[in-house]
């Protein structure tokens, strides 16, 4: 799960500013720019992140780790 399908649901997207805000230690308003350039070029999250610099090479690690961890014990699946 790359998160590059939309549309995106509320639920999924409560979950994803989570763990920016609390994991990544994004700033909101990083979240708002990265949520927004996701979805006008709907492309995958992870990589929109790095592009712009809002994430280290690091940290795109660590998300693709947790997205990783969503689809294997198939948590995003109850959202």
């Amino acid at each position: 799960m790359v998160l590059g399908e939309f549309p995106v649901s509320n639920e999924i997207t409560a979950l994803i500013r989570d763990f920016l805000r609390t994991e990544l230690r994004l700033s909101q308003a990083a979240i708002d720019i990265a949520l927004n350039q996701w979805q006008r070029e709907q492309g995958p999250l992870p990589l929109v992140l790095w592009r712009y610099g809002l994430i280290s090479i690091e940290q795109l690690a660590q998300m693709f780790n947790w997205l990783d961890d969503l689809a294997e014990t198939g948590d995003w699946k109850r959202i």
